[in-house]
């Protein structure tokens, strides 16, 4: 007997199909159709469906162990901080890990209000004030919504929590003008990606290294989208910065979720191990006992499956081939003449296509467009009311995206 969908809290829009079974970069639904999944569960499945070193490495550490609780010292999670601390971010730090994008960014956060409690203002009152930027997105709690600059995603949630302000994206002079003395970090998507795909010009990036020496604020990256190889680097900043001859980064935190655990979820953080201003303490400690935690974070099984994904990832240079395949779409998409497409921007396999046209039948254009596609074949995820995004695994093939971009051409024809 099929459950019935109407015992769900109805929060999300659900499409009309059922997925019962998935396969590298395919899935196939209840009534046995296949689709190319260039959506991959929004940039989560990042070796695809089901591939044999994550089905391996869970089968392996389910008969080991599973789950024991972080009052202990699980060794699973130790390997995988040093492998993001010394092979991804390639600066001393320490990590922490939870479960989701929003509960890593909450953790920046906290960290942010503790840099500020130990570095206070000049007239000693702790700053806490979090600077995010235009089109943001950073979660769904009432912390990460509102430091999320789209009203959509806010609506109906005030009274807001306190501490947060916008800034334009990619605008450095607005940058250095709205630093005040409670601010105290910088949170920001290096590629943002529910705000319609947008890179950070070399420029913007310059300024948020000057303004953060200058200010001592954090700078934070939330790299839960487009980080660990997705847009052609293991640190989104580092491929944003070389797409535009931008200067070399050093932040001071760095969140990821998403694509770290392949389908499994975990979330994490990243901090440095810099001094931290009026503190005996490395920035990386001032999350100590007490201050922080996560019931479920890091458990053995899950931190055995993320290390083995982020193996493969650097093992078989899947950011290079994602460098290489998102190349090879953009020079493809810029033939085309009489499709509903205008342009493509983004990084990697990280990319947003933008649409024109009229929206209709209480849909946007990236809504048709999502509708028309899976009716095609094809899965893939709005960014915004123009904009549909491509996401798919990062070891996808030549072939897989051909047919892709058939279907996108034939199906996204002008009105």
């Amino acid at each position: 007997m099929k459950a019935s969908f109407d015992y769900l809290i109805p929060n999300y829009a659900r499409l009309p199909m059922v997925p019962v079974r998935g396969e590298g970069s395919w899935l196939w639904d209840a009534d046995g159709r296949r689709y190319l999944d260039f959506a991959a569960g929004v940039a989560v499945n990042t070796l695809g469906h089901c591939n044999p070193v994550m089905v391996q490495a869970l089968h392996e550490q389910a008969q080991k162990l599973i789950h024991c609780s972080n009052l202990y010292s699980i060794q699973e999670q130790a390997e995988l901080a040093r492998f993001l601390t010394d092979e991804v971010v390639e600066e001393p730090g320490k990590c922490f890990f939870c479960n989701s994008g929003a509960e890593a960014n909450e953790a920046l956060v906290k960290l942010a209000r503790l840099y500020g409690n130990a570095a206070p203002a000049a007239d000693g009152s702790p700053r806490y004030e979090v600077l995010t930027f235009s089109k943001s997105f950073h979660g769904r709690t009432l912390a990460t919504i509102a430091a999320t600059e789209q009203e959509k995603v806010r609506q109906g949630f005030a009274p807001y929590m306190p501490g947060f302000r916008y800034v334009p994206f990619n605008d450095p002079d607005a940058l250095r003008a709205a630093i005040q003395k409670e601010t105290v970090a910088l949170l920001v998507e290096p590629v943002q990606g529910e705000g319609g795909i947008n890179v950070a010009t070399a420029k913007f990036l310059s300024a948020l290294q000057e303004v953060c020496a200058e200010h001592d604020l954090l700078l934070m990256f939330d790299e839960v989208q487009c980080g660990l190889g997705r847009v052609g680097h293991p640190c989104g900043w580092k491929a944003a910065a070389a797409a535009d001859g931008g200067p070399e980064l050093k932040p001071d935190a760095v969140s990821w979720a998403k694509g770290l655990g392949g389908g499994f979820p975990i979330g994490g953080i990243w901090a440095t191990d810099r001094a931290a201003t009026g503190s005996n303490k490395k920035v990386s400690d001032l999350l100590g006992p007490g201050t922080h935690g996560s019931t479920f974070g890091g458990s053995p099984l899950v931190s055995t499956l993320a290390l083995a994904i982020q193996r493969e990832v650097k093992d078989k240079k899947l950011a290079a081939h994602a460098v290489e395949m998102g190349d090879y779409i953009k020079k493809e998409v810029s033939t085309w003449t009489d499709t509903a497409i205008t342009g493509v921007r983004g990084l990697g396999l990280m990319l947003g296509f933008l649409l024109q046209g009229e929206a209709h039948d209480g849909l946007t254009l990236s809504g048709q467009a999502q509708r028309k596609l899976m009716a095609a074949g094809l899965l893939v995820v709005p960014a915004g009311a123009d904009v549909i995004r491509w996401l798919p695994p990062l070891n996808v093939s030549r072939d897989e995206i051909n047919q892709a971009l058939e279907i996108m051409k034939t199906t996204l024809t002008k009105d």
